[in-house]
């Protein structure tokens, strides 16, 4: 229900599954990370205090996103930094992930409803590296290398 996927030892992404149902508070993101995953679980009647977030100052090195799929099916596809394809995950309606570190890239499977929350505001093209012409134009499905 909770799946990392990581390369030379570094977290380049965690996966949510839609079946991840545990009572209570669950964090999923070590504290380095700028970005913070957690699942939330709490009975009726169960009161969080109103509150306000304090200005801390932090600082961002890299942009970190999370995807919550509400509809379809998307197979993303992860490389390390120097652009070579590692790995791919399905993911379906329900299914969140954090992209953190490495390279990414999508394969919409079935018409696709998400939503993407990250740091911004975007930086336009300065805000990413694009892989273009760089690897084959699709990558076969079914490869070994996918996983559900």
């Amino acid at each position: 229900m909770i799946a990392e996927i990581k390369h030379n030892g570094e977290i380049m992404a965690i996966i949510l599954r839609k079946d991840f149902d545990q009572p209570g508070i669950h964090f999923f993101t070590p504290d380095s990370f700028s970005q913070q995953l957690a699942y939330m679980h709490h009975p009726a009647g169960k009161i969080i205090e109103a509150h306000v977030h304090n200005p801390v100052a932090r600082e961002v090195h890299y942009t970190l996103e999370v995807l919550f799929i509400r509809r379809g099916k998307v197979r993303v596809n992860f490389f390390d930094n120097e652009q070579n394809y590692l790995e791919s995950r399905i993911l379906e309606a329900g299914d969140v992930i954090l992209l953190a570190t490495g390279g990414h890239g999508f394969e919409v499977l079935e018409e696709l409803e998400m939503y993407e929350v990250k740091q911004g505001p975007y930086a336009g093209d300065g805000d990413k590296t694009r892989f273009e012409g760089k690897l084959p134009a699709k990558l076969k499905f079914g490869s070994k290398r996918v996983t559900a």
